[in-house]
């Protein structure tokens, strides 16, 4: 399996406590530990996946906070997005309620919810989604995602897809917590048959959306 030998408990304590004091002093007292036991391991696990679902964007622990009122300096978990851009693709992420796993898409545009509405109304390739959907949650994922509250403008209400018409954005993530294997390189094959169950989401997106359109 490569250089990935799972997650080490720790960095599920650090981020209860990062959750608890989120501060500069916090963060410099425990930096080269999350480096060794929260980031490397990531980034193992990331270039173990790669071959198979694409290259991999290991996000920053920093948190924007210029338009924020909440100044807190760091992210309370470390997340990546695996995938052809950053729009569409696989995600996992470790924080202090252990490992989460997910993909779909999220969109940068009024344009790609568009050609996602148009593409979940249409008569083909919109119960293809339905299905998808079904499948992933029998599997226990959760949909997630902005969404409208009433119909979208320019679709009947008695839509037979009107929940899926009403998002802007689809993704599917499973929380799993800590089971005993996140320390184990066995982390590696939960990972990867996740991600291989969000794949035909992942699919179906870049069939029908556009993700370079931006306007």
């Amino acid at each position: 399996m490569g250089d990935f030998r799972g997650f080490p408990a720790w960095g599920v304590s650090f981020y209860g406590g990062l959750e608890r004091d989120n501060t500069k002093e916090y963060w410099a007292a425990h930096k080269a530990q999350w480096e060794a036991e929260v980031r490397e391991p990531m980034r193992a696990l990331l270039d173990e996946l790669e071959p198979e679902f694409g290259e991999a964007r290991l996000f920053r622990p920093y948190r924007d906070v210029r338009f924020s009122a909440d100044k807190s300096p760091y992210k309370t978990h470390q997340g990546a997005l695996a995938g052809p851009n950053a729009g569409v693709g696989y995600y996992v992420q470790v924080s202090s309620e252990g490992l989460t796993v997910g993909g779909g898409f999220r969109t940068h545009s009024p344009a790609q919810t568009e050609q996602f509405r148009d593409a979940v109304a249409d008569e083909a390739s919109g119960p293809e989604l339905e299905s998808i959907v079904a499948g992933l949650a029998t599997a226990g994922f959760t949909l997630e995602g902005a969404s409208l509250k009433t119909r979208p403008r320019g679709y009947p209400a008695q839509h037979p897809r009107m929940e899926l018409l009403r998002r802007k954005e689809l993704m599917a993530i499973r929380h799993i917590g800590t089971p005993g294997w996140l320390e184990t390189p066995a982390a590696l094959g939960h990972v990867r048959a996740s991600w291989r169950q969000i794949r035909p989401l992942v699919d179906w997106v870049q069939a029908h959306v556009d993700m370079t359109v931006e306007r």
